[in-house]
């Protein structure tokens, strides 16, 4: 199994897996960066059949403080160029002493060259796939460019899987031609699907490093207690106070929170609509799949969106002000989003093929 290092979306969709394969596989990851330190520290102890492996990933490039689209690019060719090549001699010669029956990957490029070439089937489950499987005319013009841009490296990233899952909080028609694609919810943390909503009233925020202080202090004039993860240790700053990362925490608060604030990735809004909590998120401008996200959850109407560089204290509190406009589009999809269960029918369905007995 592997999976992209960056973000937490990745990270979580692989842990939920793993804890859930484990009992009856021996499973072996491969991952870089933030990744590898959230999964080797959940399967640290008492895990005996899982394995987490350190290898070279493609980063995302910031300048700035914000996401620089043309750097991030050229360090991905720069990737494929150097790296690429020996990782994928190094898995092809630890996937024969591991013997794998099945590989799964998370938007990681290697291993599905090195498992093609071995003759093993692949399993792609991730989110990015919802660029190249997913209608999305739906969305404005200058976002479906950029999907169709984007897309082209999804499509080089895993070039042919024996099966595809698209772990999406949204679920538009498929196009044609993408109609055998699986559509799922993401993959939530048994933390998630156990925790028992209620309202403490607070808000709560997940930011990324990147985030500038004007949207601290917009966060600091919303009139009610926020409670930011993200951005590490740090005095507070009116009513906002900063947690480090603790996964336990961090539930706890999205269990009891009034609404969150946060970054747009795909698996943290798929968890708070599961918990019926609201959201403004937060996309940055140069962020296309995170702003792609924040459209869906608009037409979804279960919170709204406003770009990390225009955020100011009156779009926060407006948001806060306004929180009972979203309760009845998240009743319908309240305790409803959990797509874990539908991944491991394909996966066994997939073992199956291989070994009927």
């Amino acid at each position: 199994m592997s999976l992209c290092g960056e973000g937490r979306g990745h990270a979580t969709r692989v842990s939920t897996l793993v804890g859930r394969l484990e009992a009856d596989h021996d499973v072996l990851v491969w991952t870089s960066a933030d990744a590898l330190a959230f999964l080797r520290q959940q399967f640290a102890v008492g895990h005996p059949r899982v394995r987490v492996e350190e290898i070279p990933g493609v980063v995302f490039e910031y300048s700035g403080g914000r996401l620089d689209v043309m750097k991030s690019i050229a360090a991905g060719l720069d990737y494929q160029a150097r790296l690429l090549g020996p990782l994928v001699d190094r898995m092809l010669l630890e996937l024969e002493i591991f013997d794998a029956d099945l590989a799964i990957t998370d938007f990681e490029p290697a291993l599905p060259r090195a498992a093609g070439r071995m003759g093993i089937p692949l399993l792609s489950v991730d989110h990015q796939h919802f660029l190249l499987t997913y209608d999305l005319d739906s969305l404005p013009w200058s976002l479906q460019w950029n999907a169709w841009f984007m897309s082209h490296a999804v499509w080089m990233y895993v070039m042919e899987a024996s099966d595809t899952v698209v772990s999406a909080f949204f679920r538009p028609p498929l196009r044609r031609g993408w109609e055998h694609v699986v559509q799922v919810g993401p993959l939530l943390r048994r933390e998630i699907v156990e925790a028992k909503p209620r309202d403490d009233g607070f808000i709560l925020s997940y930011l990324r490093r990147h985030t500038p202080f004007s949207a601290i202090e917009a966060l600091a004039d919303c009139g009610m207690p926020v409670r930011v993860y993200g951005l590490g240790q740090r005095n507070a700053v009116g009513q906002v106070s900063f947690h480090a990362i603790d996964e336990r925490a961090f539930v706890a608060d999205l269990a009891a929170c009034r609404g969150l604030v946060s970054a747009a990735g795909n698996q943290l809004i798929g968890e708070a609509l599961h918990l019926g909590k609201p959201l403004l998120v937060l996309p940055e401008r140069a962020h296309s799949e995170q702003m792609m996200n924040s459209h869906f959850l608009r037409s979804m109407g279960c919170g709204d969106f406003c770009l990390l560089e225009d955020v100011t204290p009156g779009v926060v509190r407006a948001f806060v002000d306004g929180l009972d406009q979203f309760a009845a589009p998240l009743a319908a999809v309240a305790g409803r989003m959990d797509g874990t269960d539908d991944v491991l029918r394909v996966i066994r369905h997939r073992l199956e093929k291989i070994s009927p007995a």
